[in-house]
């Protein structure tokens, strides 16, 4: 469940997205909280790399500065396009492997994130309906008039080519959504499956709470690290699916909690 904090925060971003600029002053307005909350919140946000502090206030980080990551924290997140091309072979597996999860009819949801991007080159010839706010996905499914799609709408995010908004709990209650494909920065066994976007997590804790069936790709780079927000812990998900066996510990994790642990090119899960 996000907290107070985490939601203050993420309604932060949005706003300094959306103004580009914002003082310290006016954040203490529009939020109703102490200057030294504020900035401790804007504080958090700088480790995301989006937004940055300036004098008597903060922005929208354009472009962004690379930051060193504290110790156990993964680094901000790199350009869109950088992502994309990282692993790509692994990312394809992952995808083609989580297509087959996917029937004609179903409706689901599509989640920000270069892995789950890959999913269009596997589902073209099905009839299904997509809601998404991933904007590179919205794109690549012009093509196929069988594909269905319904955008979240919002402020757009750059860094991750998405729409954020804050009312997307609001907008989901109209969909009778039945799978979510989701994406991450990065998972553990302790802090569970975390975003570095905390705008985006208040939309994943929701759909990690409350659709049916939550499927994770991720690919092995990612285990085992943290990112600035948790938006669900592990034991939430019906299937987590990579491209690597992971360590003993996830994989007796999953077997204690019923999550459905699939290796990509593999024919069962573990």
């Amino acid at each position: 469940m996000i907290n107070i904090k985490s939601k203050r925060i993420a309604a932060l971003q949005e706003y300094i997205t959306l103004k580009q600029r914002a003082s310290y002053d006016e954040l203490v307005d529009k939020f109703a909280v102490s200057k030294n909350t504020i900035r401790n919140d804007v504080q958090e946000l700088c480790k995301t790399g989006d937004i940055v502090k300036v004098h008597g206030g903060a922005a929208v980080n354009q472009p962004a500065e690379e930051k060193q990551p504290n110790k156990d924290i993964t680094k901000p997140l790199t350009s869109f396009t950088y992502r994309q091309t990282k692993n790509l072979p692994n990312k394809q597996r992952i995808a083609e492997q989580a297509a087959h999860f996917i029937q004609d009819g179903d409706i689901i949801f599509i989640d920000t994130g270069t892995t789950v991007l890959e999913l269009i080159e596997y589902i073209q010839d099905k009839q299904i309906t997509i809601v998404t706010n991933n904007i590179d996905f919205i794109l690549r499914t012009m093509p196929y008039e069988n594909l269905t799609v319904y955008s979240l709408g919002g402020a757009l995010n750059r860094r991750t080519q998405s729409f954020t908004t804050i009312q997307a709990q609001e907008i989901l209650k109209n969909y009778n959504i039945n799978k979510a494909f989701l994406a991450a920065t990065a998972i553990s066994i302790k802090n569970g499956v975390t975003s570095s976007i905390p705008v985006e997590s208040e939309l994943k804790s929701y759909i990690a709470e409350q659709i049916e069936q939550k499927l994770l790709l991720v690919d092995h780079q990612k285990f085992d690290k943290v990112a600035l927000t948790t938006y669900c812990n592990l034991n939430q998900l019906d299937y987590l699916i990579t491209d690597q066996r992971p360590g003993q510990a996830y994989i007796d994790y999953c077997k204690n909690y019923n999550v459905e642990l699939v290796i990509a090119n593999q024919n069962e899960g573990v």
